[in-house]
């Protein structure tokens, strides 16, 4: 299996991870999919997203796969009036990952970074290993210390 910058990063930093595969469908990137593809339940599986404020500049969220970022949320969580998503040509040079690949671990800078305070209800919850059809199952608790994540609710309720 391939290792990836991302998990290259929790081994040094000596974070216990498990992976995920799954078969990618180019025609379906979605989290859901993804999920779906690995029998795992979507609410335990985070999709990372990259939006940015007019004061602080770019901002991560983590959020479960089946839900949408509040950016009014989003705003109040990262210390912005106002928050809008990036757009995908942009994620690239930015983060160093590619739409339906982006890791919360790893990108090229370390943004702030807020993960849905539902993962804190899981003992380990799976984000993209930086590569599409890879998967990290990790504690969220621990991935929050490591990449200096707040916790804070940022979805939009159903």
């Amino acid at each position: 299996m391939t290792t990836t910058n991302a998990m290259r990063l929790l081994k040094q930093a000596g974070i216990e991870f498990e992976t995920a595969s799954y078969e990618v469908d180019e025609s379906d990137l979605s989290g859901v999919h993804a999920a779906a593809a690995m029998g795992l339940d979507p609410a335990r599986v985070f999709k990372t997203l990259v939006a940015r404020g007019e004061k602080h500049g770019v901002c991560v969220f983590c959020i479960p796969v089946a839900c949408e970022l509040d950016l009014k949320k989003c705003a109040a969580a990262a210390g912005e009036k106002k928050i809008e998503m990036i757009h995908v040509r942009e994620l690239q040079p930015l983060t160093g990952y590619i739409r339906g690949g982006c890791s919360p671990v790893g990108m090229k800078k370390k943004y702030p970074t807020v993960i849905d305070e539902t993962a804190r209800q899981f003992d380990r919850i799976y984000v993209s290993a930086g590569q599409r059809g890879l998967q990290m199952c990790v504690d969220p608790i621990a991935l929050g210390n490591y990449t200096g994540a707040k916790f804070a609710p940022v979805t939009k309720d159903r």
